[in-house]
């Protein structure tokens, strides 16, 4: 059998591990993005990230089980339906708390994480329900080294153009300038005849649809619970934190490159994978407080 030499582990299962690392990098770079994007523009740390990607996947799951409509119109239908959601909550809810102590938007964020669970969880319950691979991705490719599923590559590369295309937007685009200008300059945005308020909704409202974009592309492989988004946040908001918070780039990067780290942990020392994502946290804020790619904040 063919053997990592040094540590004597089957290149099989260390290239499996890699695998899975790489796709639970794929959500983390994919959340963690929609986090900064939030972050950047509203200054508030949004935990409700975490249901917004357990309603993305619950809302593929109802598509499917009650309307009868597939995995790849679900892509489309369920983010716009959570984004939506997301409109409401910044118009509404989030919009008043802006002149007030960031405390006070993260203590409403995470109480809407358990008040939204818990329904969810009174409704549904708690047991995971399965959600099935379209038919066009099922099987694999054997590369003789490793086995890999159609599905899970399709994941790395659909998590990896959507990071991609919102960077450019946000960097190389107009529309982006905007935004960082609204983040900056407010003021002066909105005296140059720029909604700043509506550019404010809007980027929540899409930072809404990444995360539950997310969860569509994570109801295949992981059961639909609702429970998904609640156990996956702390991890998410780490890895934006080591990225920096509000880098967009920092949030790509960091979340692919610490679930390849991940894998490679639980290939090598299986105990100590659950926690180092929280010890290189630790690490990066003793040396750079404001994370690998983050600004200094005034």
């Amino acid at each position: 059998m063919n053997k990592f030499m040094l540590f004597d582990i089957p290149s099989q299962a260390l290239f499996g591990q890699l695998l899975l690392g790489l796709i639970n990098g794929s959500f983390y770079a994919v959340l963690s993005l929609g986090l900064a994007v939030i972050f950047g523009l509203l200054r508030i740390i949004n935990f409700t990230h975490g249901v917004q990607y357990m309603m993305g996947a619950f809302g593929a799951w109802l598509l499917l089980t009650h309307a009868g409509i597939g995995y790849w119109w679900a892509l489309l239908i369920s983010p716009v339906a959570v984004a939506f959601t997301g409109l409401l909550l910044e118009r509404f809810v989030l919009s008043r708390l802006y002149e007030l102590d960031h405390l006070y938007g993260f203590l409403l964020t995470f109480s809407l994480i358990l008040i939204i669970t818990g329904v969810f969880r009174l409704i549904f319950g708690s047991a995971g329900l399965p959600y099935a691979i379209p038919k066009e991705l099922t099987g694999g490719m054997n590369l003789g080294f490793m086995f890999l599923p159609y599905y899970r590559a399709w994941v790395v590369a659909a998590s990896l153009v959507t990071c991609l295309a919102t960077w450019a937007l946000i960097e190389k685009s107009r529309l982006g300038a905007h935004l960082r200008a609204a983040t900056e300059k407010p003021e002066l945005t909105q005296a140059l005849g720029i909604n700043v308020p509506r550019l404010v909704t809007l980027t929540y409202a899409f930072g809404a649809g990444l995360a539950a974009l997310a969860g569509c592309l994570a109801a295949p492989i992981y059961s639909v619970n609702p429970n998904m988004g609640s156990d996956l946040i702390i991890i998410v908001f780490a890895v934006v934190v080591i990225g920096g918070m509000g880098s967009i780039m920092g949030a790509i990067l960091t979340g692919y490159g610490l679930g390849v780290i991940e894998g490679l942990t639980k290939a090598f020392y299986p105990p100590a994978s659950t926690t180092v994502i929280f010890v290189i946290m630790t690490l990066v804020l003793l040396l750079r407080r404001d994370g690998l790619f983050g600004k200094a904040q005034s």
